[in-house]
């Protein structure tokens, strides 16, 4: 696996990801459009292809005020449970813009316990964001 970095200026990339969010979360998840679209351009976007160069997985971060949100992580059906996920979490976090900063994340609830086992702790009670249960999870120092 290899992960790829770039913005929304690379159109060749950024339409590839947005393809994969499209599949998990507007046709998987019943996501909106505009959710899908908000804060584009101040995200950090990457791909995670497979040795033969096909597209698996994304996810973007971006800087805001109390520090870094992870947002948006999708891993196409067929390749989930394969480690994708772990692969692109921690390539984010070993990122030197990130390092030592506080960074979090509204997981769904459903994936809150994979980012607990990669050093996420709840804080706070559920909520809903797009019609699905959410968290918001803090990376632990």
């Amino acid at each position: 696996m290899r992960a790829e970095r770039f913005t929304t200026a690379n159109k060749k990339l950024y339409n590839i990801a947005f393809g994969i969010r499209k599949v998990v979360f507007m046709e998987e998840q019943n996501t909106p459009l505009e959710l899908e679209k908000e804060f584009e351009d101040e995200a950090i976007h990457y791909l995670v292809f497979n040795e033969e160069g096909e597209a698996m997985a994304t996810a973007r971060w971006r800087e805001v005020e109390a520090g870094i949100k992870l947002e948006r992580f999708a891993v196409l059906k067929e390749h989930r449970k394969k480690g994708v996920a772990n692969f692109i979490l921690n390539h984010i976090l070993n990122e030197p813009e990130i390092q030592g900063r506080y960074v979090y994340l509204h997981s769904q609830a459903s994936a809150s316990e994979f980012y607990r086992k990669n050093g996420f702790q709840v804080m706070g009670n559920v909520f809903m964001e797009a019609g699905i249960e959410h968290y918001k999870m803090v990376l632990k120092k």
